[in-house]
C-alpha cells in the first residue's frame, strides 16, 4: 500500500510544479503595449495670456413691454428666422382701443371748437380794422382762438400717445436674426419690464472674456487672437474689439470683446472657448528684471489627449526602467488651445506616452513605436 501511495505523490507534485512554471512563462511573456512617446516641450516661440470665455451674438436683445395685458398670440417658435420689423407677440388692448376712440372724439370736438373760434377771430380782425370793434373785444377773440387751438393740439399729441402705446401690444423684431427663447405663452399675463422673446443675430459672432488684473495691461484693441471651441476642439481667428479698463461691476476681472472671423454652421452662441491672447517676448538686455520674469513665465506644455484623469489627479504615463509604464501625477495650469501647462511633475524633454495601443496601468510592459 505504501508502495503505490508513495508513486502518487511523486506525480501529484510533478503537476503541480510543472502548472506553476507554465503561469510563471505564460505571465512573463505577456505581450508588451506599443506606445508613442514624446517628449515635453518648452513654449519659447512666443508668451501667451489665455482666458476662457463664451460665444455670444453682437446684436441681442429681450423683449419687453411697457403696459400690462394678457398675451393674445405668440407669433413665432424658438429657432426660426425673424426678419426686422416682424411681429413676435401680442397683448391684449382692447383698453387701448377704447383710449383711441375717447381720444378721436375729443379731436373732433376741439376741432370743431377750433373752426368755430378761427371763424369768430378772422370776423373780429376786419371789424377791428373797420374801427367796429374795440380792442378789449379783439383781445378776447385772439384768447379764445389760441386757446382752441392749443386744445386741439393737446387732442392731437394725446393720440399721439395713446398710438404709441400700441406698438407696445404688438412686440416686433428689432433686427433680423433667430428666436432663441420665449418666456411666455398664451394666457399669461404680461407685466411690464418682463421679458417676452429673446431675439439674437445671426449674421456675426463675438466672444466674451474675462481676463484676470495681471494680464489685462498685456491686451491692446485690434489684437489678433486665437480662439478654441471646447466641444468641437475647432480653432477660430478673431480679433479684439473691446476692451474695459474697470473691474467694478465683474468681481474683479476685466471684460474683453472679440469679433469672430465668419463662422460655418456648426458654431453656435453659448458655447464655451479658450482664447489666447499674444505677448511679445522682446527683451532689451538692460531690463534684467524683464528678462528674468520672462524666463520665469517659460512654459512646459503638453497635449491634453495625453493627460490621465482619476478623480481630482491629473497624471500622465512615463516610461520607466524596463520599458514599464510609470503614471506619474502633475500639477497642471493653463489651457493653451489643445495643450496644457505642467507646473511641476514633468521636467523639459522628459519622455512621456503620447498614446497606446492598450489600456495602460502602472509597470505595463510597453513597447516604443
Amino acid at each position: 500500500m505504501k508502495k503505490i501511495f508513495i508513486p502518487i505523490m511523486t506525480i501529484a507534485l510533478a503537476f503541480l510544479t510543472s502548472c506553476n512554471g507554465e503561469k510563471k512563462e505564460s505571465l512573463t511573456k505577456e505581450p508588451a503595449i506599443v506606445v508613442k512617446v514624446s517628449r515635453a516641450s518648452e513654449n519659447n516661440n512666443g508668451q501667451f495670456v489665455t482666458a476662457s470665455g463664451k460665444i455670444e451674438a453682437e446684436n441681442s436683445a429681450n423683449l419687453s413691454t411697457r403696459i400690462m395685458g394678457y398675451v393674445t398670440k405668440i407669433h413665432v417658435q424658438v429657432g426660426q428666422k425673424v426678419n426686422a420689423g416682424q411681429l413676435l407677440v401680442s397683448i391684449n388692448n382692447t383698453d387701448l382701443q377704447a383710449k383711441k376712440a375717447q381720444v378721436d372724439a375729443s379731436i373732433i370736438q376741439a376741432t370743431a371748437g377750433y373752426n368755430n373760434a378761427k371763424k369768430d377771430y378772422d370776423r373780429f380782425v376786419n371789424l377791428f380794422k373797420q374801427q367796429s370793434a374795440s380792442q378789449k373785444e379783439l383781445d378776447d377773440m385772439t384768447a379764445r382762438y389760441e386757446m382752441a387751438k392749443a386744445g386741439l393740439e393737446g387732442a392731437k399729441q394725446m393720440r399721439n400717445e395713446v398710438m404709441a402705446q400700441f406698438s407696445y401690444s404688438n412686440i416686433t423684431a428689432p433686427f433680423g436674426g433667430l428666436v432663441t427663447n420665449t418666456f411666455v405663452k398664451e394666457g399669461d399675463m404680461a407685466n411690464p419690464g418682463m421679458p417676452l422673446v429673446s431675439v439674437e443675430g445671426a449674421s456675426r459672432l463675438q466672444v466674451t472674456a474675462m481676463v484676470s488684473e495681471n494680464d489685462i495691461s498685456a491686451i491692446k484693441k485690434g489684437m489678433a487672437v486665437k480662439v478654441l471651441v471646447k466641444s468641437s476642439n475647432e480653432n477660430l481667428n478673431g480679433k479684439v474689439n473691446e476692451v474695459s479698463l474697470s473691474a467694478k461691476n465683474t468681481g474683479g476681472q476685466y471684460l474683453v470683446k472679440i469679433n469672430l472671423d465668419k463662422t460655418d454652421s456648426s458654431v453656435l452662441s453659448g458655447m464655451f472657448v479658450n482664447v489666447q491672447f499674444p505677448v511679445s517676448n522682446a527683451i532689451h538686455p538692460s531690463d534684467s528684471e524683464q528678462a528674468k520674469q520672462t524666463k520665469t513665465n517659460e512654459k512646459v506644455l503638453v497635449p491634453e489627449s495625453a493627460l490621465v484623469q482619476q478623480g481630482q489627479l491629473t497624471g500622465i504615463y512615463t516610461i520607466g526602467t524596463g520599458n514599464t509604464a510609470i503614471l506619474r501625477w502633475l500639477r497642471i495650469g493653463k489651457n493653451f488651445g489643445n495643450q496644457v501647462e505642467v507646473l511641476s511633475g514633468l521636467s523639459t524633454n522628459e519622455q512621456y506616452i503620447l498614446s497606446a495601443n492598450g489600456k495602460l496601468y502602472n509597470g505595463a510592459l510597453v513597447s516604443v513605436q
